[in-house]
């Protein structure tokens, strides 16, 4: 059996559709997947053994480039692509508005989540099959239970399980940067991944740099990440006056996972790489202040979370304070 997978963002609602896919291989022999992706992810969803091909869309940029991007043929391409294989299941697991349009686009019927349970109106109107999946449940959940419906099987009561081949993802044994600058990978180190796309997701430098001198104080080492030049500048600031901390170049989806298995622990805001961490069994606390963890929070072997408040929807980030994280972290390590 062959299913194309239409689920094009973010990085960890990505990683949270891999135990449906490992659902689905452990009762359908030989079913393979297909997967829809945004360019920018399209490492992700190859690290499922399930999943064969990717094929790309790239909604950010055809937004600022519409007519260049029709004129070029860019956007007929992936008309083309999306459309020349055929499958015996099309689903959409993501239901908003950009993964309607994809679903749209493509002819033949696709299923997906109904009108009340899709993540945005009028979604539902792309899929020709529909499903009502309870809302109040966690996204790998809701996944889970869609692929049961569509597949008939029932729905496991087993802890999910991703599923995934990290082994093709291997760390780089040397870091380079653009200024000619190296240094080799550290044995013992901790990731502190301290970015996130909402500035009431972000725990200041200053707590930052506090849990950082507890972490090199026991002897590890400690590697900030970054996606953005902003990013990498907000890394420099935590990692600044110690040369046991390293602020990471922009690096690959694949390598940074290398990096994640590898690594001892990993403090993180709420975003894609700590989805990442969960996903490569890596033991990680993840910080959350406006987040309800019940519906999208990390999930998976040793993976804790600390919420601002106690969930108190008015709470800081700063509330949770380094002293506390490393108590909880030093249990890890």
């Amino acid at each position: 059996m062959r299913v194309l997978i239409i689920k094009l963002t973010s990085m960890g609602d990505l990683m949270h559709a891999f135990p449906a896919l490992t659902d689905a291989v452990q009762h359908i022999p030989n079913i393979r997947f297909d997967w829809v992706v945004d360019e920018s992810f399209a490492e992700v969803p190859m690290w499922h053994p399930a999943v064969e091909h990717v094929m790309t869309t790239a909604h950010r940029r055809w937004r600022k480039t519409l007519l260049r991007t029709i004129k070029q043929g860019e956007f007929r391409q992936f008309y083309q692509t999306l459309n020349q294989d055929d499958y015996d299941v099309v689903v959409d697991l993501q239901s908003n508005l950009k993964s309607a349009f994809v679903s749209w686009l493509r002819r033949g019927p696709v299923f997906g989540y109904d009108k009340e349970t899709c993540r945005e109106k009028p979604a539902h109107w792309a899929y020709s099959q529909h499903y009502s999946i309870p809302l109040r449940q966690h996204a790998i959940e809701r996944q889970r239970q869609i692929f049961a419906h569509i597949f008939g099987y029932e729905y496991p009561t087993t802890l999910s399980d991703y599923g995934v081949d990290l082994t093709p993802c291997e760390a780089p044994k040397i870091v380079r940067w653009d200024n000619d600058l190296q240094c080799a990978l550290p044995e013992k180190y901790v990731v502190f991944v301290h970015n996130a796309s909402w500035p009431t997701k972000l725990w200041s430098v200053e707590h930052w740099k506090e849990l950082r001198d507890h972490v090199v104080t026991a002897g590890y080492q400690v590697l900030l990440p970054c996606g953005s030049d902003a990013e990498y500048v907000r890394a420099q600031a935590i990692a600044d006056d110690c040369e046991a901390a390293i602020a990471l170049p922009k690096m690959c989806l694949n390598d940074m996972a290398g990096i994640m298995k590898q690594a001892q622990a990993a403090v993180c805001s709420d975003t894609g790489l700590a989805h990442m961490a969960a996903v490569a069994a890596t033991p990680a606390i993840t910080l959350y202040s406006v987040t309800d963890t019940v519906l999208i929070g990390t999930v998976g072997k040793n993976q804790q979370h600390i919420v601002a408040g106690n969930g108190d929807l008015n709470a800081k980030m700063d509330e949770i304070t380094a002293n506390y994280v490393w108590q909880k972290l030093s249990a890890l390590l």
